[in-house]
């Protein structure tokens, strides 16, 4: 692995969170066309299961190859869409018509799209430098 300006705990973070999500994504595609549209409570659109068939095999890819600052990249980049998709549903904006996004979707997208941003954004941010008046602090044994 190449070094990174990340810290060690941003960079679990973001690998792990994106190792979860990222098959996530293909599950939530592979069952759009596999479950009957009566047992979904999502949308079922063919758009929408190719784009998180798509979008879970690269953030899984990203999440193996345990790339920090490309999960980090991934993750804010999925939440803040995710985040846009929320808002776009309702007001009828790309690509709402196309996913055919419903109310439950909204609710999804929201509770997935922020803490995937926050943590894409917290992993990366440069790291704060430390005051003098702060040393590191140290475990005892």
């Amino acid at each position: 692995m190449r070094p990174s300006s990340l810290t060690w705990p941003a960079r679990n973070v973001n690998v792990t969170v994106l190792l979860f999500v990222g098959p996530l994504l293909l599950l939530a595609g592979a069952l759009g066309f596999l479950l009957p549209a009566r047992a979904q409570i999502l949308s079922a659109a063919t758009p929408y299961n190719v784009f998180h068939i798509l979008a879970g095999a690269f953030g899984a890819a990203l999440a193996v190859r345990a790339r920090p600052r490309a999960a980090a990249a991934f993750n804010l980049a999925f939440g803040c869409f995710d985040l846009y998709q929320a808002g776009a549903g309702p007001l009828g904006l790309f690509p709402a018509a196309a996913f055919a996004l419903g109310p439950a979707d909204h609710l999804v997208h929201v509770a997935l799209g922020l803490p995937l941003a926050v943590v894409g954004w917290r992993g990366l941010r440069p790291p704060r430098a430390r005051s003098a008046a702060s040393p590191p602090t140290t475990r005892r044994a």
